[in-house]
């Protein structure tokens, strides 16, 4: 327990209220579990401290009652919230016998209680709530302009420090939030600018005509952005497949409502092969989706049959049969926004939406919707149909080609492994590493300074094909991936992958520190991330850092692996002493050399691919990343090839 902790204070009732007990015994419960309540304790787990204070404002604009918030990040990682609605009640509360205000930020899940009438919808309400920030926060202050006065309240780690006092006149309304997150709950404190926006953007979408205004104060100069969209979800479709090609002219937008659930849906199919689906539950974002998506899944599939069997031509093409989820949502683009009236989640962090009643409401309005939609507009569904006859066929190919590679037979019986991989004697995978090498030469320098106990070796040739353009029965034509997946032995893309049957579980990417080099790294990680995710997940895949220098002065020899480094070297013996080996490509070192700088287990230095959980918005980032890096648009690479130029040897993808 930190040390300004309220557990074990006396707690004063003129204070805390009638039910002091409660109010301590909560603020302790929080600070002694608080992934329970916000998920992790690290960035994400940080970053849902704003969410939830900018969730509680957007209730008062679905309530008809705010039309602006702002977030300031402030120097310290102080965050600022505030809102124009009608500000928390500050009246006394009829149960606690203190301030509404500070039953609100004192008591777990108290917030709209009090009033129950409030909000007939609600995202923050049902959140961990604006109390359990204040509790994991190592100071928070709460302003409330409301009836012409300007009422105030401050806290430490949740404890309130005296009660709610007035402290002067205004002619405004609404509620500011100031706190400070706990640097001895929380692994960082520092706030990334970047996932801020994207939630308030994310916002701003959901919530037409709501202005949100962001500012980041910590550092001059300072920026500033506004967000505010009146087309709502239909702009958010757009954006997301700004970098696509739409395939029918109009986006399919439409909203109902059945049994109090309402749902407002925009979608669009593009060119691409991934689908996007975004969830939200009364403005709150779900990333694991839900009763709502599995409701829109199955009205989805069941439509676009029922309009393929209406068209002898696409019946034909198709060769019988019917289209599966998996045809029907290739190159989607969608938003599903529900509100539910009285929301269950999977926990506290509103992850997934549980109530079983939503997939059957969800169902029959995009039913009905999506019918109607398609039948006042016949244009559309002609390219749709085409797009899932393809992705069945192709899907079909991918799967005849997945056979052909990952069959099993020949490796078990002697003779299946890659003609040019040169295995390890040893046969448990945990033990087990293998070198990606760039190039026969390489490759041969590797192959004979390895330790051929543990380490096994495949050297590739050129650039492997990039997936992020390509189908899979594409993809599995392509030689040096065929050779790869046969290489790993655990199959290929979503189904048939068995990463038990894995045969390493170091995977080192080990490739020139050249431009070539970085591409093709590039190459393999866009691979590894989009077609065997698994590996990424359970932390086998790994990043060589062979030495940019081998510096001599006299006797004196060392390798450098930063710019840094070698100047520090040759600052110390002299320019004029120094002899500098640049090395461009593996293939230049001998086999002793790769060995004792990159390959040596005692002494290497690797990096390595981190997992990313679902259910975190760096996941969003990094698929945005290689969307940019390895997409078909050009002027989003350009813009950040220009961006990064100067720090591209920190960047982390």
């Amino acid at each position: 327990m930190a040390k300004n902790s309220p557990a074990g204070k006396s707690p004063d009732p003129s204070i805390y209220g009638a039910h002091a007990i409660k109010v301590m015994r909560g603020l302790e419960a929080v600070r002694k579990r608080p992934g329970m309540y916000i998920g992790t304790q690290d960035a994400t787990g940080l970053h849902k401290m704003v969410y939830e204070v900018v969730d509680n404002c957007v209730d008062e604009h679905m309530a008809g009652h705010a039309t602006m918030l702002m977030v300031r990040m402030l120097p310290d990682n102080i965050i600022e919230v505030m809102d124009d609605g009608r500000g928390i009640p500050v009246d006394l509360h009829p149960e606690e016998k203190v301030s509404s205000l500070q039953v609100v930020m004192t008591i777990l899940h108290a917030g709209g209680k009090f009033e129950k009438s409030a909000y007939k919808i609600s995202g923050g309400l049902h959140g961990v709530g604006v109390s359990v920030v204040n509790a994991l926060s190592e100071w928070l202050e709460a302003e409330v302009h409301k009836d012409g006065e300007v009422f105030y309240q401050k806290y430490a780690q949740g404890t309130p420090l005296a009660p709610v006092k007035k402290t002067g006149k205004t002619k405004h309304h609404g509620t500011l939030i100031r706190f400070k997150p706990d640097a001895t709950i929380f692994t960082t404190t520092e706030f990334r600018y970047s996932m801020v926006r994207q939630h308030l953007e994310e916002m701003a979408y959901l919530n037409k005509g709501l202005i949100i205004k962001l500012s980041d104060e910590r550092k001059k100069p300072h920026k500033q952005e506004e967000f505010c969209f009146q087309g709502g979800i239909l702009e958010l479709v757009e954006n997301i497949s700004k970098k696509r090609s739409i395939l029918h002219k109009k986006i399919i937008y439409f909203e109902g409502e059945s049994d109090g659930v309402m749902a407002e849906i925009a979608m669009a199919y593009t060119d691409s092969q991934s689908e996007t689906i975004h969830c939200f539950t009364n403005g709150i974002s779900n990333s694991l989706g839900g009763t709502h998506l599995e409701g829109f899944r199955t009205a989805l599939t069941r439509t676009l049959n029922d309009y393929l069997k209406k068209d002898e031509g696409m019946k034909k093409k198709l060769g019988g049969g019917s289209l599966s989820g998996d045809d029907v949502r290739e190159g989607l683009v969608c938003v599903i926004s529900v509100k539910v009236p009285e929301p269950q989640f999977n926990s506290q962090t509103k992850e997934k939406l549980v109530n079983a009643e939503v997939k059957g409401l969800v169902q029959k309005i995009v039913t009905d919707r999506l019918s109607l939609f398609l039948e006042e507009n016949p244009g559309e569904i002609k390219p749709i149909l085409e797009k899932c006859v393809l992705s069945q066929k192709a899907r079909e190919a991918a799967r005849k080609a997945r056979e052909l590679v990952t069959r099993r037979k020949g490796f078990l019986e002697g003779g299946g492994l890659p003609g040019k991989l040169a295995d390890c004697s040893e046969k448990n995978p945990e033990k087990s590493e293998l070198f990606i090498v760039e190039g026969d030469s390489a490759g041969g320098s590797a192959k004979q300074g390895r330790d051929r106990n543990i380490q096994a070796i495949l050297p590739l040739k050129g650039k492997i094909l990039n997936v992020l353009k390509a189908r899979d029965d594409a993809i599995l034509k392509n030689e040096e991936i065929k050779t790869l997946v046969t290489a790993l032995g655990v199959g290929f893309g979503d189904e048939g992958f068995d990463t038990s049957r894995l045969r390493y579980h170091k995977i080192i990417i080990m490739t020139d520190a050249d431009v070539d080099g970085a591409h093709i790294r590039t190459l393999l990680l866009t691979f590894f991330f989009k077609k065997m995710r698994p590996v990424v997940d359970n932390g086998f895949l790994y990043i060589a850092q062979p030495p940019l220098y081998l510096l001599r002065a006299g006797k004196v020899q060392e390798y450098a692996f930063t710019d840094a480094q070698k100047d520090r070297f040759v600052k110390k013996n002299g320019d004029d002493k120094t002899v500098i080996q640049r090395y461009k490509g593996l293939g230049e070192m001998n086999p002793e050399q790769l060995w004792e700088t990159t390959m040596d287990p005692e002494k290497r230095v690797m990096l390595k691919v981190n997992p990313l959980d679902d259910a975190t918005a760096e996941l969003e980032l990094v698929d945005k990343t290689f969307e940019v890096l390895m997409g078909d648009d050009v002027g989003p690479r350009r813009h950040f090839i220009e961006t990064n130029a100067r720090q591209v040897v920190n960047l982390d993808l």
